[in-house]
Parts: structure tokens; C-alpha cells; sequence
């Protein structure tokens, strides 16, 4: 298979995205044909075979790691046909309209509307904090269809096209600067019945599975939910500039460096579970609660490391700094203020550690209120 891979990256030295997605190479635990229902051993191969092709995957975040493992749970033979590959491609991004003004972390108390009208649904409501909601083509949205039921019934799950009339974004810009986050208005959106992912009323089940691999995603090898530099990263940067002799700040960055390789064999672990088949489950959680103070712990390391420089923007290292008194590079100065929303994004880590407690160590549930 390595040999297949090897030869197929050799006759395609600079893939696109379509090609990628078609070869099954962009989620390869995906069964076919949208993957190639890779064991861990192949996903660890074409992962390397990747880097040393140098070929990335396409950009897509909630897409392939959200949404597109939610219907290839519960879409229709339509839906899968219509959307998986495009998705993988990275030709259509995708956001996710779950978290509302008065529902984040209690996202069974959302109170979007969606009223069917003959063949259409009709829906109202606000999200926020919907990341990519500004580039996104579609967004996976929940909304309640049953206003009497519990509030873990009756809400159903759709997909919504964010060029659709009625449906407004505005921007969010968080104190990085840069605008990712949005809030998104939907007022009197239509939506075709065939939009519906699974049945009726059974939308909160589909969210989890897409909040368990929403963890999973955010849970990658990058300090930023996966994206950014690692722990490896940082340790290199430090050993190229000398060195450092402080033993405190010696210290912390073992303490990093030794989270890091943690958090890398929990993830190897959830990898596999993933491409044998075994859906998510609260070691997610687990991982997330780690990865994200973990971030932290990183990005604060490496303020410290900058020292004075610490406080101020950089486009990279500054030549001739003692020590690692410098930002190795810029993604430090952005991590650092970007930090803070780890442990919050994706369910904080209150949200992370009542899942543990409940479903991996069998404490009582919260007492009813």
C-alpha cells in the first residue's frame, strides 16, 4: 500500500484537492469511497508518505472533521453524493450554527426555530460564535422542530446554505485581531425537506456525534485545536537559539515538552479507536481538557522565553537574541492572545470534565433543576 501511495504522489507531485479527495487520501479512515477504510497502520503510512511529498490536505476544519463524519454517519445516499467529496476537496467550506446567544455550553437550551411549511422548513433564530461562517457554503445547523418536547428531544438536524436568503453574518473580531468568529441571523430561512440529516426530532444524538469529533478535531497535534506549532516545535526553537540556563523556565519547558508526548500517545489512542470503527467517545473529552490547558501552558512558556519581545508583535525572530529571548515565530505572538478561548471553544472545560466524571468514571449526573 506504502508502494501504491508512494508511486500515486510520484505521478501526482502537486495534487489538488479534487484529486486528493478522489484518491481517498484526505480522510483516509473514511470508508470508501469517500476513504479507504484505513486500520491505523495505513493512516500512519499515508500520513507519511504525504509529508514526504511534501503535499498538504486540504483546508477545511469543520467540514472533515465535523460535519463530513456526521453524515457519513446518518446522511442519505443524496446528501453523501452531493457533499462528501466537494467537502473533502476543500472546494465548499463548512461552519457549524450551534451555539447561540443564551445556549453555548447548555446547547440543549437553544431556541432557533424550524416550522414546517408544506415541503419547506422554516427557520428563525441567532447563532454565534460560528467559526468561518464569513467563507463557509454550508453550515451544519440545529434547530428545535418540536418547541414542546424535553429539551434534549425535538430538535432536528439540517444543512443550511449560508448563501441562502434570510441568512446574515456579521463579523466577531476576538482581541487576536483577526476575524474567524461570527454571528449569523437566520430570519424566515427556507430550507428543501431533503436538507434534513436523519429523522425528525433526533438532532440532539447527531449533535453529540458531531461534538465528539469536533473534540477530536480540536484535539490535534498543534497546541491551537490542533493547528499551530507543538511542544516539539517549541523545544526545537529553544535548542536552535543555544539553549536555555534559567532552571525554572528549564523546568516548565520539560513539564511542556512531557504534556506534549502525553497528549500525542492519548491521541494515537482515539486515532485508533476512530479507524476501527468505534465511535467517539469521552476519551475525546479527556484529551481535549489536556490539550487545551496544555495550550496554554505553551503560549504562556513562550511569552516568557521572549522576554521584553514578549509584549510585542513580531514577524519572526529577532537575529542575535541572547538565549530564546525571541518569538521563534509569529504564530507564538498570535497563540498567546488566542490562548484564553482553548478552554472555552468546543465546550469549556467545566463542560469536558462533567462528561469525564459522568461517562468515564460513573459519578452521579447533575442534580435536576
Amino acid at each position: 500500500m506504502r508502494a501504491g501511495i508512494r508511486d500515486w504522489l510520484d505521478a501526482h507531485p502537486t495534487p489538488s484537492g479534487r484529486q486528493l479527495a478522489e484518491r481517498g487520501l484526505v480522510a483516509p479512515h473514511w470508508p470508501a469511497p469517500w476513504g479507504l477504510a484505513a486500520d491505523p497502520a495505513l493512516q500512519l503510512v499515508v500520513d507519511e508518505e504525504l509529508r514526504r511529498a511534501g503535499v498538504r490536505r486540504p483546508d477545511n476544519t469543520i467540514g472533515i472533521g465535523w460535519a463530513g463524519p456526521t453524515l457519513v454517519h446518518a446522511g442519505t445516499d443524496g446528501q453523501k453524493e452531493r457533499y462528501l467529496v466537494p467537502l473533502l476537496a476543500g472546494e465548499e467550506i463548512w461552519c457549524q450554527l450551534f451555539s447561540e446567544p443564551g445556549a453555548g455550553s447548555d446547547l440543549a437550551s437553544l431556541t432557533t426555530r424550524a416550522d414546517l411549511d408544506g415541503d419547506e422548513w422554516v427557520v428563525r433564530g441567532q447563532k454565534v460564535w460560528t467559526s468561518y461562517a464569513h467563507q463557509a457554503r454550508f453550515g451544519i445547523l440545529l434547530a428545535r422542530t418540536e418547541p414542546d418536547a424535553p429539551k434534549h428531544q425535538g430538535i432536528s438536524y439540517f444543512v443550511c446554505p449560508m448563501d441562502a436568503p434570510g441568512v446574515t453574518v456579521r463579523p466577531l473580531v476576538d482581541m487576536t485581531g483577526t476575524h474567524t468568529f461570527n454571528e449569523v441571523f437566520l430570519d424566515e430561512v427556507r430550507l428543501p425537506q431533503e436538507n434534513l440529516v436523519g429523522e425528525r426530532g433526533q438532532g440532539w444524538a447527531l449533535g453529540k456525534v458531531t461534538l465528539a469529533n469536533e473534540r477530536v478535531s480540536l484535539s490535534g497535534a498543534g497546541a491551537l485545536w490542533g493547528m499551530g506549532p507543538t511542544a516539539d516545535d517549541l523545544v526545537a526553537a529553544v535548542r536552535s537559539a543555544g539553549g536555555i540556563t534559567d532552571p525554572l523556565l528549564r523546568q516548565r519547558l520539560a513539564r511542556v515538552w512531557g504534556e506534549g508526548e502525553i497528549l500525542r500517545l492519548l491521541r494515537m489512542r482515539t486515532v485508533a479507536a476512530a479507524v476501527a470503527g468505534a465511535p467517539p467517545g469521552p476519551e475525546a473529552s479527556i484529551r481535549k481538557a489536556l490539550a487545551d490547558d496544555h495550550g496554554q501552558h505553551l503560549m504562556g512558556l513562550a511569552r516568557d522565553l521572549a522576554g521584553t519581545a514578549g509584549m510585542l508583535a513580531s514577524a519572526g525572530p529577532t537575529p542575535g537574541a541572547p538565549d530564546a529571548g525571541s518569538w521563534p515565530d509569529a504564530i507564538y505572538d498570535y497563540g498567546f492572545s488566542f490562548a484564553p478561548a482553548l478552554t472555552i471553544g468546543g465546550g469549556t472545560s467545566e463542560v469536558q470534565r462533567n462528561i469525564i466524571a459522568e461517562r468515564t468514571l460513573g459519578l452521579p449526573h447533575d442534580p435536576a433543576v
